[in-house]
């Protein structure tokens, strides 16, 4: 996060005294719902260059715990330069009028615009500017109604207001809606989907948990007192696959995210089934056997829960893993028969398989757990450097392969909605935590610091937001 640089409560109080003498053009009312399609005006989000943001230091309303959550999640989108003000006095947020001494120029019934006793009136944009800001959010209360004002610096102008109904605070739906609140606004500034309303599953202990993308909210979900292993989401976040141990087999069960209902996939149990991976549609799911004559890929049809096809026949060495590609034609997945573990691709039936990511006979290690970006542009893999393992990306059309990290052991990369982050295994701390990585900015931050994870899955984005008015 970028702060501003602390001045003497003096200095800052005279410059903002200076910017608001300024002239400011006084804004109409006018609906702030519409997003023009054509031509923009004011910021438009290039990659490289980070608009920078700031929240305005509301308080009070009831909506602090709103404020602090959308807050941190547009700082962990790593769209924006976040700018913190500094607290007290010192800044003041909105221009007034000038009116008789002993008189008010605010209407009875209206908010202030700030803390510090501020009164309500036209944004200061040009102090705004001045600290670096492009946009300013300003999340308030209207009765039942959280309304979220994003201001564009610099147009001195109201770019979107969003009105939304939450749930009221501790209802079990209460952080996905805010976290669906801070994705809109995202949205509403760069015109990029968000991925605030996203969970991950991993799996710790024997069990499958999930948590949300900002670090909180963990939840047991996995509803048995078996091993279980594997976790992969499905296409529309309402459901997730994942293998679970009973006799010395692997059973492949798909379980429903909202009532824990689960059923066992058809045909599996029989040898040990694991690594389930859904087809886009989701169809099909692929998953790798393993049997006394070694592993193998298979797709089963759990539409209609038949059609069991198998993809690769192994001869002497093993296949497994598999990851879809976005567009489904394509799969993924890992073969032993250069040897050691490598990634390699062939079509959706099992045709044209191939070597997918380039390695030097006898210096590079094995590579495993490959997953396909939602873009299809790139495949996240580990390999082993030198005895440790590390996380590293395929370029698709390419075929260049770079390393993202190399403190510590990290494994286990599964892509966010928005194809730049990834989440993955760390020991970087003393510990096998989970961390997430921008591949833009290269920040990595700690999504969970229990010790123990493994195995993570990133959701796709969860279900719709919710409506909104003008």
């Amino acid at each position: 996060m970028r702060a501003v640089r602390r001045l003497g409560g003096w200095a800052v109080c005279g410059y903002a005294v200076l910017l608001t003498a300024q002239p400011l053009n006084r804004l109409s009312a006018q609906d702030t719902s519409a997003i023009d399609r054509g031509v923009r005006i004011g910021i438009i989000y290039r990659p490289g260059v980070r608009p920078g943001l700031v929240m305005l230091p509301r308080t009070g309303m009831g909506l602090d715990s709103v404020r602090g959550m959308v807050a941190r999640d547009l700082d962990y989108s790593d769209r924006f330069e976040v700018i913190t003000l500094p607290g007290g006095d010192s800044i003041r947020l909105a221009t007034s009028s000038t009116a008789p001494r002993g008189t008010s120029t605010r209407r009875p019934g209206t908010a202030t615009a700030a803390t510090g006793g501020a009164q309500a009136g036209t944004l200061n944009y040009p102090l705004y500017q001045a600290l670096g800001a492009d946009f300013a959010l300003d999340i308030t209360a209207a009765g039942d109604t959280t309304v979220a004002t994003l201001h564009d610096i610099a147009t001195a102008g109201i770019r979107r207001t969003l009105r939304v109904k939450l749930p009221r605070l501790g209802d079990p739906d209460f952080r996905q809606a805010v976290h669906r609140l801070a994705d809109q606004a995202l949205q509403a500034a760069i015109g990029t989907p968000g991925i605030a309303a996203t969970r991950v599953l991993f799996v710790k202990d024997g069990k499958v948990y999930q948590i949300d993308q900002d670090g909180a909210d963990q939840k047991l979900v996995s509803s048995t007192n078996r091993q279980a292993m594997s976790p992969a989401w499905g296409s529309d976040g309402r459901q997730f696959a994942y293998m679970e141990f009973q006799a010395g087999k692997g059973w492949l069960y798909l379980q429903e995210m909202a009532t824990g209902k689960r059923t066992a996939v058809s045909t599996t149990g029989s040898a040990l089934d694991f690594t389930p991976a859904f087809s886009p549609d989701g169809q099909t799911l692929a998953f790798s056997r393993a049997t006394e004559e070694g592993t193998d890929l298979y797709t089963i049809n759990i539409k209609s829960n038949c059609c069991l096809r198998r993809l690769t026949v192994g001869r002497f060495s093993d296949n497994l893993s598999p990851t879809f590609s976005p567009d489904g034609q394509r799969i993924a997945f890992v073969s032993t028969r250069p040897g050691l573990p490598q990634i390699y691709m062939m079509a959706a039936d099992g045709t044209d398989q191939q070597l997918f990511a380039p390695f030097d006979y006898g210096v590079t290690g094995s590579s495993n757990a490959p997953e396909w970006s939602p873009d299809g542009q790139s495949v996240a893999f580990h390999r082993d450097v030198a005895g440790t393992l590390q996380v590293f990306v395929l370029d698709v059309r390419t075929r260049t392969v770079r390393q993202l990290t190399s403190v510590g052991r990290n494994e286990d990369p599964t892509w966010a909605p928005d194809s730049r982050h990834l989440a993955f295994v760390s020991d970087r701390s003393g510990y096998r935590q989970l961390w997430i990585i921008d591949l833009d900015t290269g920040r990595i931050r700690p999504l969970l610091q229990q010790s123990g994870a493994r195995l993570p899955a990133w959701s796709p984005r969860l279900s719709e937001a919710p409506s909104t008015t003008p």
